[in-house]
């Protein structure tokens, strides 16, 4: 479906096979990055489109799920966010900014659920090699992959069974939040202009 269009959500739901019209596990991987310019460069399309996929795309899909969730008393809203929610770096202005909001976005979930037994998890991933940095910059498959360069990233896999775990707990345990890293990454020192 295309997150950016009611239709389509609205669409891809309605045309669900009946054994899965009622969904347990809503995993929202919205995670769309374009360009990696500082923010006095980059172009205004390339931000509004990551909030278009990244944040109303998202609550678009989370609202037209979240009733029926609701309304049965189960299932589980498993966001993919970012460190980059957390932890800035040069050139993820908006895209680390559509994170923040979807760390923020879960726990108000999580406060408006309480009393059901939906429960909602925020993953947050540090590098993970997939076709992320492909799509980053613009199908430049050479630059994608000087960003996993010499290191071993993440994989998609090991994202998956993080996931699986989380909506695998017994059905009274709630994983508010998971931060991972590779092991070859961690936080920057703060960063100091100085002048000579």
């Amino acid at each position: 479906m295309d997150i950016t269009d009611p239709e389509s959500i609205a669409a891809a739901l309605r045309d669900l096979p009946k054994e899965f019209q009622e969904i347990d596990v809503l995993l929202n991987n919205a995670g769309l990055a374009l360009g990696l310019e500082p923010a006095y460069k980059t172009a205004i399309e390339n931000w509004e489109r990551m909030i278009e996929t990244n944040i109303t795309g998202l609550l678009r899909v989370t609202r037209a799920v979240l009733p029926g969730m609701v309304e049965r008393n189960r299932g589980h809203v498993i966001n993919l966010g970012s460190i980059a929610g957390s932890y800035p770096y040069p050139g993820g202005n908006v895209y680390g900014a559509t994170k923040a909001f979807l760390a923020q976005f879960t726990l108000n979930l999580k406060a408006d659920l309480l009393g059901t037994n939906v429960r909602v998890t925020n993953i947050e991933p540090g590098m993970v090699e997939t076709e992320f940095s492909v799509v980053r910059f613009g199908g430049d498959q050479a630059k994608a992959d000087s960003v996993y360069q010499g290191m071993k990233p993440l994989s998609a896999e090991d994202i998956a069974e993080i996931a699986l775990w989380c909506a695998s707990r017994p059905a009274h345990v709630n994983i508010n939040r998971v931060e991972v890293m590779p092991v070859e990454q961690a936080f920057s020192p703060f960063a100091v202009s100085r002048k000579s």
